[in-house]
């Protein structure tokens, strides 16, 4: 390496968090952070962090930049543990490590772009051709025509699988559990027998709640129900998984091999669902993906975002990726947003290029700083 690559490829003379400008979905103002790293030779490198606050462009600046100002791009696992040592008094999880990630990440399609290969290949190589990939767009409504022809629309379109998001929880009684019942018959019943149905409670059950809801829709083969807990309930996953049939997925709100090594150990998920932008960049996420793999279990990440493309193509153990198909009524295709250059979805499937790095760059009408 050192015979290809001259020190001012690899050394970094600045780092920078940018606040991206807010962007609207359902309602709500959403923010993104854009970490910028720049090596001598004027290359830069991206890690898009996203629900986070302006307080992780302040933790990058004035926390991790010292850090990492000067260092060589690829001495990634010194880099991660002098970062992750460094902030242990100040955040083992949230803001701190989703900081940690978007320079981490930066790192790496800084080393993609010396070295001329994406960063799928310098963490493995290419695993498949083309990543299988589920839409992922369905919210509950109390118009289920609509969210029925919905699902259909993505069985025509190719896809092999979808998620529905549960709209009832534990305050609507049992008149919400019919209604989740209904809603789930009626999408098996449109999409058939062989497309795949997901399902995501996003943390709004409780265990009994789920004790008693996940029997019910057992009967209409469902590939797993995402996060019916808050994250931190270890012990009330355990005992749902035990007593389900169903698969049980979650980890988007985990961080660190030691936060997935607890998940993991307690029996707590079928499925880790790791976030590249939050659980601690690619340093961290390929050590996930192996204490999974050695366990037995898929992972299959939160969103489809272009860090989470790459973990994917370069592991054996992650069969599919997300896909947000846009219907103008929420925003989970911000993050895609923020950039240009993002791999092609088609027919179900996506199609990831040999672009150095991540592939990607920065969208100018969205991000102008």
């Amino acid at each position: 390496m050192d015979a290809l690559y001259e020190a001012g490829d690899r050394q970094l003379v600045g780092a920078m968090g940018l606040f991206n400008k807010p962007i609207s979905a359902a309602g709500e103002d959403i923010f993104a952070i854009v970490v910028r790293l720049t090596a001598e030779n004027g290359m830069c490198g991206l890690g898009i962090v996203g629900l986070g606050s302006e307080a992780l462009a302040s933790i990058v600046e004035t926390r991790l930049a010292p850090l990492v100002i000067g260092r060589s791009a690829f001495d990634v696992e010194l880099i991660w543990e002098m970062m992750f040592r460094s902030t242990i008094n100040i955040g083992r999880k949230g803001l701190v490590l989703e900081a940690i990630s978007g320079v981490d990440i930066a790192l790496w399609d800084i080393m993609g772009k010396v070295t001329g290969r994406p960063v799928f290949d310098l963490m493995g190589g290419r695993t498949r051709e083309r990543i299988r990939a589920y839409a992922s767009a369905g919210y509950a409504m109390e118009d289920l025509d609509e969210v029925v022809e919905m699902a259909r629309g993505y069985r025509e379109a190719g896809f092999t699988a979808m998620k529905m998001r549960f709209g009832w929880g534990p305050r609507d009684g049992r008149a919400g559990m019919r209604r989740n019942v209904e809603m789930i018959r009626r999408l098996r019943e449109a999409i058939g027998d062989d497309m795949e149905l997901m399902t995501d409670a996003y943390m709004g059950w409780t265990v009994q709640y789920a004790m008693e809801m996940l029997p019910l829709i057992e009967p209409y083969d469902i590939a797993w129900v995402e996060e019916p807990l808050i994250p931190e309930d270890y012990d009330g996953y355990a005992r749902l998984r035990a007593a389900s049939r169903i698969a049980i997925a979650g980890g988007e709100h985990e961080f660190t091999r030691y936060g997935f090594k607890q998940l993991i150990t307690q029996g707590c998920v079928d499925i880790v669902q790791l976030d590249v932008n939050r659980c601690g960049g690619f340093t961290e996420a390929r050590k996930i993906v192996a204490l999974a793999q050695a366990h037995n279990l898929p992972a299959v990440p939160h969103a489809p975002d272009i860090h989470n493309v790459h973990l994917v193509m370069s592991s054996i153990n992650m069969p599919l990726i997300e896909h947000f198909p846009y219907h103008g009524r929420d925003g989970d295709t911000f993050l895609g947003e923020l950039v240009t250059g993002a791999p092609e979805v088609r027919d179900g499937y996506m199609y990831v290029e040999d672009k150095p790095g991540l592939g990607v760059e920065l969208n100018p009408s969205i991000v102008t700083a």
